[in-house]
């Protein structure tokens, strides 16, 4: 196992079962729980377990996100305590729908727009910590 630390990806887009108010705007928890996946990722990979996210440092809303834009969401690593893991995210609005255009038109933006920024910590017991760093 290389004690290089880990990152994690996720590209998706947001549907109408995602839209929580009006105009199709959608809350801002569907980005925690993105980045609850990727803090799970980051943890699977360094530890080989799941692990237990603890808490937030910081969450920061930067633009709001609807149903039908694309978004890339990126987690890393930062810094390894005997059992918490301080791991750093961004959510990035990479797409959009068009419906002004047609029912189906969509297209990429030029510049992605950071939707999100947040720094989280695990934490992984050391009794299941399966890899040696």
């Amino acid at each position: 196992m290389s004690d290089e630390l880990p990152t994690a990806f996720i590209r998706l887009r947001l549907g109408s079962e995602d839209a929580h108010y009006g105009g199709g705007l959608v809350a801002g928890a569907r980005q925690l729980e993105i980045i609850g996946a990727l803090i799970t990722e980051l943890a699977m990979r360094y530890d080989g377990d799941e692990g237990l996210f603890r808490a937030y440092e910081s969450v920061e809303f930067l633009a709001p996100l609807y149903a039908g834009d694309w978004i890339e969401a990126r987690g890393r690593m930062v810094k390894v305590g005997n059992t918490s893991r301080t791991c750093e995210f961004e959510v990035w609005k990479v797409g959009r729908a068009r419906p002004d255009i047609s029912e189906s038109a969509a297209e990429f933006l030029d510049e992605p727009i950071l939707t999100c920024r947040a720094v989280g910590t695990t934490v992984v017991p050391k009794e299941h910590q399966r890899f040696r760093h």
